[in-house]
């Protein structure tokens, strides 16, 4: 555990976000945190239940004089995505996060940190502890694999929760009010193919892209990040007038993460193999500069390899690059309704090409169910066109603003009272758990809000350790300004 971590404060959440990342906790794999959950409540006395889903439930009681209050749902979920840098040695599945304080910033060691949501939780965590705090009865809830499916809210028992209002712990602005986000869907374009031998007279390289800043796929997706799969197909397609013979490609690793490397292994004519490379580096020069402020640490290696043994079918590789082409990647549409927003988006977030197989894996992200079918129905048609076979699955609803939600209204007035200023009310990009819960719950009011979290999803995940405070002040004063029944 670090202890400069835990010597911060409020010492009250960082303590328990140390406690926390101190167990591994990936998603789909969270038998190891929903039991430190499990046992949390137990050891504070508290009434702790676990649905089928694996969801955990700690209620606790009124303090004193708040007994009239409305009771209150806070709500964050255990699980963290995964990535680190390439040359870091860590193994997620047995390992706790290794923890560095970088002047305002807690950060981790090549890895990404798990304040989202880990800090939600860790306060959670406090405020249940706590015997100083002023609240209402409060039910904890903490959901699992939030970050690939959102099984823990679809699963959600219409009759387990009590609350009247739920607060979600997981916005990542400081000075945000969340009122709305989008939905999402996974497009998956799958094809096979039967691997030919090398015809030989040929010599083999390794294309390697790396260094791509990556990030959130909702909330980073408006930032013209560095697609790894599509600068891929950029690098690759350059090369066209070349003989080049597609062996493997690997790129990307999670649908809600901007992938940040890709690599590929080819075979080109013998005769043209040192031209095709520097053909190759030149575009990966011009796209360095292109990338230079997104992406300052890009970077692109050729290295000539032992001669591939197998190669990807001519036409099925020529199919498959004008599918990367054509697929959109990015931002589709901006929000007619709500300035600066984005509505629809789409994330090429992972492809793979091996042993007669090929998988394309995208997230298509909505803030309104036609553009989701808009977007879906153009992907579905390129991959069709290109011979894929199309799936989708993992669809959920997003969450509809309520402006004139009274949640809302307590959290706006009561941040404006302790920092002057307003808060910035919105709806975002990203996909949270208000819109499923709210299918089971449909008079809950609901609201999100948290500290500021920079990367998150990459390597480059750092949580403000001065907006922690702010948060923390900030959520003590909405338990004691909770309305009454």
């Amino acid at each position: 555990m670090s202890t400069a971590v835990t010597a911060l404060e409020p010492k009250a959440i960082w303590k328990h976000f140390a406690a926390l990342n101190a167990v591994p906790r990936p998603s789909k794999k969270e038998e190891r945190v929903i039991a430190f959950m499990l046992n949390f409540g137990k050891e504070l006395g508290l009434p702790v239940e676990k649905d089928d889903a694996g969801n955990v439930l700690i209620r606790k009681s009124a303090t004193p004089g708040m007994e009239d209050r409305k009771t209150i749902v806070l709500q964050s979920h255990l699980d963290m995505v995964h990535q680190k840098n390439e040359g870091t040695a860590f193994d997620f599945e047995t390992e706790g996060i290794r923890m560095k304080v970088d002047g305002d910033w807690v950060k981790a060691e090549g890895t990404t940190l798990g304040a989202d949501n880990g800090l939600g939780v860790a306060t959670i965590m406090a405020i249940l502890a706590a015997d100083d705090l002023e609240h209402p009865a409060i039910e904890a809830l903490f959901t699992i694999d939030e970050e690939t499916g959102m099984t823990g809210a679809f699963q959600l028992r219409p009759d387990w929760l009590q609350g009247q209002i739920l607060l979600n712990l997981d916005t990542e602005e400081d000075d945000e009010i969340g009122v709305g986000c989008a939905g999402g869907i996974d497009v998956t374009g799958t094809r096979s193919y039967t691997e030919k031998a090398n015809p030989g007279n040929t010599k083999s390289y390794r294309v390697k892209i790396s260094g791509l800043s990556g990030g959130h796929s909702g909330m980073d997706i408006h930032k013209n990040l560095g697609n790894a799969n599509k600068l891929m197909n950029t690098l690759l397609r350059s090369g066209g007038k070349f003989k080049m013979y597609l062996s493997s490609l690997q790129g990307g690793s999670l649908r809600n993460a901007i992938p940040r490397e890709s690599v590929a292994e080819v075979a080109v004519d013998f005769t043209s193999g040192e031209i095709w490379k520097e053909t190759l580096l030149q575009k990966a020069e011009a796209l360095t500069k292109e990338f230079k402020d997104t992406d300052p640490h890009f970077l692109v290696e050729i290295d000539q390899i032992e001669e591939v043994e197998k190669i990807v079918d001519e036409e099925v590789q020529q199919s498959l690059l004008d599918a990367l082409e054509n697929l959109h990647n990015g931002v589709y549409t901006m929000s007619k309704a709500i300035p600066d927003l984005v509505e629809t988006s789409n994330n090429i977030a992972k492809v793979m090409v091996m042993q007669g197989k090929i998988q394309v894996e995208c997230l298509t992200r909505s803030s309104s169910e036609d553009g989701k079918a808009e977007l879906v129905a153009d992907l579905t048609a390129i991959f069709k066109y290109y011979g894929f076979n199309v799936a989708t699955g993992g669809s959920y609803p997003g969450w509809n603003p309520n402006m004139n939600s009274p949640i809302v209204k307590v959290l706006e007035k009561t941040y404006t009272d302790l920092f002057s200023e307003k808060p910035h009310v919105a709806a975002c990009h990203a996909g949270l758990e208000c819109g499923i819960i709210g299918q089971q719950y449909p008079e809950m009011d609901m609201v999100s809000y948290g500290p500021t979290i920079k990367g998150a999803h990459s390597p480059d995940e750092r949580v403000s350790i001065s907006s922690v405070q702010k948060f923390w002040k900030l959520t003590k004063e909405v338990l004691v300004n909770i309305p009454g029944e």
